[in-house]
């Protein structure tokens, strides 16, 4: 794939998932929440020049600290959704502003990386980028797969980080 699909891509990819997420979602723990992380390692994998041959070093920090931001992203991103139980059983999820506050932290340190790899004159392309976003939404999925399964599922609200109310939030309607 070229640089530009892969762009379009990331934007696509990023632009429906982080749309979804503000609007409230069932959490189903018998989907296949990894498919879509999967789907994009494949597509990461499968081009060239993950690490700059001239900087083989500084490119493999580079794409570990990608990876690491990745995971981070999606763990925070994962711990200020809310999740909450409806009357019937059903368990939903909406991120809010504090998930906003991740993602704009996540932005801003791939934004640092790429410019620190610039610095360095190391090439980079886009299967870092797509790698640490597979690696956001499989933590992300993961994690609220399994708040979800929680043996509070009694509990109206699992509260999420900064959220200090103990109300029940009801579904969006569509």
């Amino acid at each position: 794939m070229s640089g530009l699909v892969d762009a379009l891509v990331i934007v696509l990819v990023a632009v429906v998932v982080i749309a979804r997420q503000f609007r409230a979602r069932r959490i189903d723990s018998e989907r296949r929440w990894w498919l879509l992380p999967a789907l994009l390692v494949v597509l990461a994998l499968r081009e060239p020049g993950m690490i700059d041959a001239h900087h083989p070093t500084a490119s493999a920090l580079l794409l570990g600290a990608e990876l690491l931001v990745g995971l981070a992203t999606g763990a925070g991103w994962a711990w200020t959704t809310r999740v909450w139980t409806e009357p019937d059983g059903t368990v939903w999820s909406r991120s809010g502003t504090a998930s906003v506050a991740v993602w704009a932290v996540g932005i801003g340190l791939r934004a640092g990386l790429f410019a620190l790899g610039t610095a360095a004159g190391v090439h980079q392309d886009s299967t870092a980028l797509l790698l640490g976003l597979a690696g956001t939404l499989l933590v992300r999925a993961g994690i609220l797969a399994r708040r979800g399964q929680s043996p509070r599922r009694g509990a109206t609200l699992s509260g999420a980080y900064g959220d200090g109310t103990a109300r029940v939030l009801g579904r969006e309607r569509v």
